[in-house]
């Protein structure tokens, strides 16, 4: 059975001189999801994890943290000892990952497993038996904006069909280019959260955007007979 649909805002569309503020803006949220990019492992470069310590001071909102960093072994733990609850690191960058996941854990903080569009959910399957989440990424990672790519939904119907025959325990999660216009088809595959950041952070009132994506994926549910 799919969990009730979860919806996490990006603070990668939000505007970042005035994160507290945003975070205020979204209390409906599930989480609030984190994009930490380094310049390396992605082209662009974010914040870390100071800004990270001080968002959570900051919110009530559990912080969903997504790593697009090299050497991420060395680095999640820290973010899941600032009282992140969910770290996700990815599946190309990680040295050791299930020795990364138990150290996530180990912080206090759930572990997620993200991967590229380009790159093949089999490979990782053993591996997340050691996670608690796993990020399809449904863009490519390090910049915001780009348009969804409905093809990796194959990679979410997998998921979906191992978790539902106990193969699997994993919250399924999507990033990328997910809208009023796509969270449907993201649901219907069987997403169980949804991070959502210009179509949250670009409306007028993004709380009412955050529970009209959320009333779009509970009514797929609901039809689904998943709800």
């Amino acid at each position: 059975m799919a969990r009730a649909p979860m919806i996490a805002p990006s603070i990668l569309s939000a505007d970042f001189a005035r994160l507290k503020e945003e975070a205020d803006a979204v209390p409906g949220a599930d989480w609030l999801h984190v994009d930490v990019m380094d310049g390396h492992f992605v082209p662009n470069l974010t914040l870390g994890l100071p800004v990270v310590e001080a968002l959570e001071r900051a919110t009530d909102i559990p912080l969903d943290c997504h790593l697009m960093i090299n050497d991420p072994d060395r680095w999640a733990p820290g973010y899941a000892e600032a009282g992140s609850q969910n770290v996700t690191v990815h599946a190309e960058a990680a040295n050791d990952p299930r020795k990364c996941s138990r150290d996530i854990r180990a912080a206090g903080a759930l572990a997620g497993l993200s991967i590229k569009p380009g790159t093949p959910l089999d490979d990782w399957v053993e591996v997340l038996r050691d996670y608690d989440t796993l990020l399809v990424m449904s863009v490519e990672p390090g910049f915001g904006g780009q348009k969804f790519m409905p093809e990796v939904l194959d990679k979410v119907r997998t998921a979906r069909r191992l978790v539902d025959t106990g193969h699997l325990n994993v919250i399924v999660e999507i990033d990328g280019g997910i809208s009023r216009d796509t969270i449907e088809a993201a649901a219907e595959a069987g997403v169980d959260c949804f991070v959502a950041g210009s179509a949250v952070y670009g409306a007028d009132d993004p709380e009412r955007a955050v529970e009209a994506l959320r009333d779009q994926a509970v009514r797929v549910a609901a039809y689904l007979g998943q709800g």
